[in-house]
């Protein structure tokens, strides 16, 4: 599908103001980067090269409980210093005191230069980095920031806006149904979850309904059923844009509608790795040591080195931060990530998030 020109163009990735050449590409770049299509079906390019990052120590500054097992933290710098600008729908990585990298929206108010806001749901029986942010991170903790905040899910404030969000995928979405209030733009938001109690910033998005009627939608699944992704498109006002984060259930489902509505454009963000739906069987194995280790083809690479290699770093899952990269010493890569330059390729990076192999390849990997 093809996504039409944003009437306005976000800042860059860093939220730094740029030259109309520069916006053009990035804007190429974000169209690519959320849907996966190119304007003519191409492949999607890799993201502008960034700075060097460099890690900040932020502190825990307030801690709130937002619903059922969701709890949002306020970090600041322990000198109460101003903090690196941001957009709606940027993101940061914190360095956990385990060692894991995780990457959580900014769900605050930009205009707040003394602190960051981030919102984490407790995720039963996944990588440990959630648990860890409800269980070790209390007020007054510190906690390391990679660089500057990120932007993969640039909100474009098009004249006309839907927002729709599952669950947690309210993080990013609120600081845009913010701006689109602050723009006068003609937006609407849809906010589904399985229950009341379990949807976080109620209080919040009630706030924003009073000041905005008719302009928010409360939905949960216990209320009014879980909702078709049709009937959310229909919320849309005129031929504008969607912005959808949220269950990979609910991204794929406005996927497929998307093509049926008036929508005009649609970005998204996953908070999990896309399906693997075309994955063929291959091997990978570890070094000099000779154990080869199947990858089915519903599996990504990752999945199967992280049994094997517990500490094997990752964090994204999806070929855009590069923090589970691997070299290839032999075999054939089918790349598949938005991180990697050709000449990182060419020198046998791989990121084993996304990356596979032909059907039948054995990968040989320095790890």
């Amino acid at each position: 599908m093809d996504i039409s020109t944003p009437v306005t163009r976000p800042p860059d990735l860093y939220g730094r103001p740029r030259g109309d050449s520069f916006m053009r590409k990035l804007a190429a770049f974000s169209d690519m980067a959320v849907t996966g299509l190119g304007r003519r079906g191409t492949p999607p390019r890799r993201p502008p090269a960034t700075e060097t990052p460099v890690i900040r120590e932020l502190v825990v500054a307030a801690r709130h409980q937002e619903a059922e097992d969701v709890v949002s933290l306020r970090l600041a710098a322990p000198d109460g210093g101003t903090l690196p600008l941001w957009q709606p729908g940027a993101h940061i990585e914190l360095r956990l005191p385990s060692g894991r990298k995780r990457q959580y929206s900014l769900c605050g108010d930009p205009a707040d230069r003394y602190r960051y806001r981030i919102a984490v749901r407790r995720i039963a029986g996944g990588g440990g980095g959630s648990a860890e942010v409800h269980d070790a991170l209390t007020d007054g903790m510190r906690v390391a920031v990679t660089g500057r905040p990120r932007n993969a899910f640039p909100f474009a404030a098009e004249a006309f806006v839907l927002l729709i969000a599952g669950g947690i995928g309210i993080t990013p979405i609120l600081p845009m149904a913010r701006e689109a209030a602050r723009r006068g733009l003609d937006w609407r938001l849809v906010h589904t979850g399985r229950s009341r109690d379990s949807m976080p910033f109620a209080a919040e998005l009630a706030e924003l309904a009073a000041a905005a009627p008719g302009r928010v939608s409360i939905r949960p699944d216990d209320e009014s059923g879980v909702p078709e992704a049709a009937d959310l498109l229909s919320s849309i006002p005129a031929a504008g844009a969607v912005y959808c984060c949220g269950p990979a259930p609910m991204i794929d489902g406005v996927r497929r509608a998307f093509g049926g509505s008036r929508a005009s454009a649609l970005h998204f963000e996953r908070f999990a790795p896309a399906p693997i739906t075309d994955g063929r069987p291959f091997e990978v194995q570890l070094g000099d040591t000779g154990r080869v280790l199947p990858v089915p083809c519903d599996r990504s690479a990752l999945d199967v080195l992280h049994e094997a290699l517990p500490d094997l770093p990752f964090s994204c899952r999806q070929g855009f931060c590069g923090t589970c990269r691997v070299r290839v010493a032999h075999g054939q890569v089918d790349h598949r990530d938005r991180r990697l330059t050709a000449t990182e390729r060419a020198a046998g990076a791989m990121l084993p998030c996304v990356s596979r192999a032909p059907e039948g390849e054995r990968l040989v990997l320095e790890v």
